[in-house]
């Protein structure tokens, strides 16, 4: 494992101040990577000559139109852009938490039929009291491998991979196809699930950690969860006959407990709130082939998804 390569791919569009720490931190991992390539979608701004990208040498930049940006067929492009064994993916917004990201899902890979490990993400400082709970129920501190004996067990978490910060095997992506190539949303978990059912595996490495995490509104979770159902609607072959809503709804008892325990009793209120307009918003994905398109575009994430369907 200490000769394989690897290359990072990360989507980006108005990069701030997390990004150029992502960027640092990414240079400073034990495991090197070798290049960063960046599918930047054009904002105006010159991205190439920006302070926070200054005095690195293996930089790639790859520029795209608004409108040809795609959460799987851009990630995908930026993959073949590439010749590297394993391919980190991750957000503009995570930062790797120390520098052992890389060498700690690395090692998970010793594992020939391991098809991709994605890391652990610990809150941000300012992250709000609810998500940062969920942020520990979805993310704990025990790694685990997933495989499809688990299915039966753990229904659609055994699907579950995020590109937040997921290392991917080359060889095994190609096999498989890669990330679906037009897709609103959840490129990743499509891709872990078709690894799953072709018998490879997904690693859950809680001790490869990245920071991330976001204080959406109400609205937004509608809208995040709106779009997560159209991505399964689209694909009934991987998604029908596996549990889902049971997994949100041991969460929200799982949260419920924590909050009065821990003298948060207030705290339920709000999860109550969320919950329901996260389910309303998946409920409708669900069943977004019945709604006219003016409501589609009212209740999505992506609204250029939608521009040409």
């Amino acid at each position: 494992m200490e000769n394989c390569v690897i290359d990072a791919v990360i989507p980006v569009y108005k990069p701030d101040k997390k990004f150029a720490e992502l960027v640092r931190r990414l240079q400073m991992q034990r495991f090197k990577i070798r290049n960063i390539i960046i599918m930047h979608t054009k904002d105006g701004n010159d991205l190439m000559h920006s302070e926070c990208l200054s005095g690195y040498d293996n930089i790639i930049i790859e520029e795209i139109e608004p409108e040809e940006f795609d959460h799987g067929g851009t990630r995908d492009k930026g993959i073949h852009m590439s010749d590297a064994d394993y391919v980190l993916c991750m957000t503009q917004d995570a930062v790797p938490a120390d520098p052992f990201l890389t060498k700690r899902l690395v090692e998970r890979m010793e594992d020939s039929r391991m098809a991709a490990a994605y890391a652990r993400q610990l809150p941000w400082r300012e992250c709000r009291l609810l998500e940062r709970y969920i942020r520990q129920f979805n993310y704990p501190e025990n790694s685990v491998v997933k495989s499809r004996e688990d299915l039966d067990t753990m229904g659609i978490k055994t699907y579950f991979c995020s590109n937040v910060c997921a290392l991917y095997r080359r060889s095994i992506y190609d096999k498989m196809g890669g990330f679906e190539r037009r897709t609103i949303f959840n490129e990743d978990m499509i891709f872990a699930a078709v690894c799953i059912q072709n018998g490879y595996r997904i690693a859950y490495e809680a001790d490869a950690k990245v920071i991330h995490s976001h204080n959406y509104t109400n609205c937004q979770q509608f809208r995040r969860n709106f779009d997560l159902a159209v991505s399964q609607a689209q694909h009934p072959e991987i998604f029908e006959g596996v549990k889902s809503e049971s997994e949100g709804i041991r969460m929200v008892k799982s949260a419920a407990a924590y909050f009065v325990k821990n003298g948060h009793p207030f705290m339920v209120f709000r999860l109550v709130v969320s919950s329901a307009a996260k389910y309303f918003g998946y409920y409708l994905g669900k069943h977004y082939r019945m709604l006219p398109h003016a409501v589609i575009v009212r209740c999505t994430m992506s609204p250029r998804y939608w521009a040409g369907n």
